[in-house]
C-alpha cells in the first residue's frame, strides 16, 4: 500500500475511517527522515492491512503542532482514534516491525478504559 499524505483537511476522514494508522512526521532536509523512509516504505508494503501515513511538517505545521512534533523524524501510531505511541528517532526495520507488533497486540479497551480514567482525574 502506497503512503497516504496527511494534512490538516483530511486527518479526521482518515484517521475515523481507520483503526489502526501509523504517522510518520518528516522533512525534506532531515537526513535522519530520508534514512527512515525506505524503512518506512518496506513496512507498509508488508502491512498492507495498516494505513502509513506520512506529514510533511514544514507544508504541515499546524498538524505538526497538534501532536507537539519537537523533533524529527517522529513515528506516531493511532488505534481506534486514539493515540497509542509517539516518539521522535528514525527505526530499524526490526524495531519497527516489533513496535507495530506490539501495537497489534495492545487491548484497545484496556487502553481506552485507561485513557477515560486519566483524562477524569
Amino acid at each position: 500500500m502506497s503512503t497516504v499524505e496527511l494534512t490538516t483537511e483530511n486527518f479526521d476522514d482518515v484517521v475515523a475511517v481507520n483503526e489502526f494508522v501509523l504517522i510518520d512526521f518528516w522533512a525534506s532536509w532531515c537526513g535522519p527522515c530520508r534514512q527512515f523512509a525506505p524503512v518506512y516504505e518496506k513496512a507498509s508494503e508488508k502491512h498492507e492491512d495498516l494505513v502509513f501515513a506520512s506529514v510533511d511538517t514544514e507544508s504541515q505545521q499546524q498538524l505538526a503542532a497538534a501532536f507537539e512534533v519537537r523533533s524529527i523524524p517522529t513515528l506516531a501510531i493511532i488505534r481506534d482514534k486514539v493515540l497509542v505511541y509517539s516518539n521522535p528517532g528514525a527505526l530499524s526495520e526490526v524495531a519497527l516491525e516489533d513496535l507495530i507488533e506490539q501495537a497489534r497486540g495492545l487491548d484497545m479497551t484496556e487502553v481506552k478504559a485507561k485513557a477515560a480514567a486519566a483524562e477524569a482525574e
